[in-house]
C-alpha cells in the first residue's frame, strides 16, 4: 500500500482551504498558527508541489490545491462521520446543505422537525454563505439554490414556481400621497436581491411600462433584510410573492396585485450527479421534493 501523508496534515490543508486563513484554521483546530503552517508545509513537501498562493493574511488555492480539495475533502468528511457514528453508538448520516437564509427560515425550518421524525439519523450542517453551487463537493453536499437555470453538468430538481411582487410599506398605500400607479415607482428606491437582478426588468416589461428608472437601486444578498428595509420605508422590494405571504408581517403590503408576472427564478435542489447516490443526499432529496416540491 502506498504511504500516505499524516492525517493531521490533510485536515490542516482542508481547513485552510475552506477558511482561506492560517489564523482562522488554527483557531478551528485548536492549534497555534506556526504549528498549522508546518502541517500544511509537510503535505506540500509530501506531494512535492505548492498548494496555495500565499498572500498577505490570506491563503488562496492554486490549481493543484483546488484539484486536491475537490477529491480529498469529501473523503475526510466521510471519515469524520464514520468516527462520529462509532463514538455515538448510533448511525449518523450528515448532510452539508447550502441554503439561503430566507428560504431556510420561511420554508425549510418550519418543516425540518418532520425530517427529523422521518429520518432521525440524518443531521444537517447548514451553510448560508451563498454561492453554494460553486462549492458543491468543497464542503457542501447539496444546495437549495435560487437561480434562473442550473449548469446541466449538475443534477437539479426545481422545487417551486413564483410570481414577482412589488412589496412596500403599508404607509405607501395609506399615507397622504398613496402609490396608485406603477409610474410612481420612478420616485422610489428599488430593493433588489443580488441573485435576482432581473426581477425589476421582468416586472416592468410584463406590466407594459417600459424601462422605469427608480430613484436608486439598492442591492442585498439577504431577503430578510430586504423585507425589513421595505417595511421601514427605505424602498420597494422586487421579490417573490411567496416571500411576502410567508413573512406574515402586517407592516408590508403588495403593491399592484392586479399585475401578475411570472418569475424567471426558482428554487432548485442541486447536487453533483454522483452525490445523489449517497444515502444522506438521497434521503434529503426525496424528502424535500415530497414536502416542499411542486409535485
Amino acid at each position: 500500500m502506498r504511504r500516505l501523508p499524516p492525517l493531521g496534515a490533510i485536515e490542516a490543508f482542508v481547513q485552510v482551504a475552506r477558511l482561506g486563513s492560517i489564523k482562522a484554521a488554527a483557531e478551528e483546530l485548536a492549534l497555534s498558527a506556526p504549528a498549522l503552517s508546518r502541517r500544511v508545509q509537510s503535505l506540500e513537501r509530501f506531494i512535492d508541489r505548492p498548494l496555495f498562493a500565499r498572500r498577505h493574511q490570506a491563503m488562496v488555492l492554486n490549481a493543484d490545491g483546488e484539484q486536491l480539495l475537490r477529491e480529498i475533502a469529501p473523503v475526510l468528511d466521510s471519515l469524520s462521520d464514520a468516527l462520529e457514528s462509532l463514538h455515538s453508538g448510533t448511525e449518523v448520516l450528515r448532510l452539508r446543505l447550502g441554503v439561503l437564509p430566507l428560504y431556510a427560515s420561511q420554508r425549510l425550518f418550519p418543516r425540518v422537525g418532520e425530517l427529523r421524525a422521518t429520518h432521525p439519523q440524518l443531521h444537517l450542517d447548514i451553510d448560508t454563505a451563498g454561492h453554494g453551487m460553486s462549492r458543491l463537493g468543497d464542503g457542501l453536499d447539496a444546495v437549495i439554490a435560487l437561480a434562473r437555470e442550473v449548469d446541466p453538468a449538475l443534477y437539479a430538481r426545481r422545487l417551486d414556481t413564483n410570481r414577482i411582487a412589488v412589496i412596500g410599506a403599508r404607509s405607501l398605500l395609506e399615507g397622504p400621497r398613496p402609490i396608485t400607479s406603477p409610474t410612481q415607482l420612478s420616485g422610489l428606491t428599488a430593493l433588489i436581491h443580488r441573485d435576482m437582478p432581473d426581477t425589476i426588468t421582468a416586472w416592468t416589461a410584463a406590466a407594459g411600462l417600459g424601462a422605469i428608472k427608480p430613484l436608486a437601486m439598492d442591492f442585498f444578498d439577504a431577503g430578510g433584510l430586504m423585507l425589513e428595509a421595505a417595511a421601514q420605508g427605505l424602498g420597494v422590494a422586487f421579490m417573490h410573492e411567496s416571500h411576502l405571504s410567508h413573512a406574515h408581517d402586517p407592516r408590508l403590503v403588495r403593491l399592484f396585485p392586479e399585475i401578475e408576472v411570472d418569475s424567471p427564478y426558482g428554487h432548485y435542489f442541486v447536487c453533483r450527479p454522483r452525490a445523489l447516490a449517497t444515502r444522506p443526499v438521497r434521503l434529503f432529496h426525496d424528502w424535500v421534493v415530497k414536502v416542499l416540491g411542486e409535485g
